[in-house]
């Protein structure tokens, strides 16, 4: 009765999780879509590119150290 929140939370933070997932994945897609093309790739734009990777992967850790899994 007294941790019965903590299922509860878990699954509010994986949900959570799962949409920024979702949000890091379209950017980085998008970023890599800019970059392809891109006639002339500038140091920010890889840049941009290599931090939305970073972060989407970095999520996708998490994820796994959680057990989460996507449907």
């Amino acid at each position: 009765m007294l941790f019965r929140k903590t299922g509860k939370l878990k699954k509010e933070y994986d949900d959570q999780l799962i949409q920024l997932m979702t949000r890091t994945r379209e950017d980085w897609q998008h970023q890599k879509g800019m970059v392809n093309l891109s006639v002339e790739i500038s140091q920010q734009l890889s840049a941009a590119s290599k931090l939305a990777e970073a972060k989407y992967f970095y999520l996708f850790k998490e994820a796994r150290h959680r057990k989460i899994v996507i449907k």
